[in-house]
């Protein structure tokens, strides 16, 4: 027996003749030697500043820059730095009019059939003109009925007359 030092923490320890011989680098535990293979770096998660590992790779494919802990520290931060204009799929605000009509008094229910589920209505635009976003341009339809109407000329016509 040969007393070796560990290469990643420093300990010493005892190493038979034969194991020397069959590595180059010699570790006193599997915990070091773990650590040895790890090529990142400690981080602060931003949310939380608990120190965290990110591997290489995470650290090059990150588009933020910021390093979380866990997605729950990461859904913290998207859901409150990405609304409004910092949205990646937001378009001048032309998405806003479902928004406008939930903020009114009008009765959420579809104007065809009365379904009050919030599930399934969504907001019609009257002329078609999805640029025109007037409240007296916009209508709670549910799925099935706003289906009908962009598909089928029949249903538009009795659309109308409930108009």
């Amino acid at each position: 027996m040969k007393e070796v030092v560990c290469d990643t923490c420093g300990i010493k320890f005892m190493r038979k003749k034969s194991q020397l011989l069959l590595a180059k680098k010699h570790y006193c535990s599997i915990k070091c030697f773990n650590v040895s293979k790890m090529k990142g770096i400690f981080v602060d998660c931003y949310m939380c500043k608990k120190r965290v590992y990110k591997k290489n790779n995470d650290l090059r494919t990150s588009e933020s820059k910021k390093y979380f802990c866990s997605i729950k520290c990461s859904n913290t931060w998207q859901g409150s730095n990405r609304r409004g204009e910092n949205h990646p799929n937001w378009i001048n605000g032309k998405s806003i009019y479902k928004l406008k009509l939930i903020r009114t008094d009008i009765n959420s229910e579809c104007r065809m059939c009365s379904e009050n589920n919030p599930r399934v209505l969504v907001v019609h635009h009257v002329d078609q003109n999805r640029n025109n976003n007037q409240l007296s341009n916009l209508i709670w339809l549910c799925r099935n009925c706003h289906f009908l109407i962009h598909h089928y000329a029949k249903e538009l016509l009795l659309f109308n007359k409930k108009i």
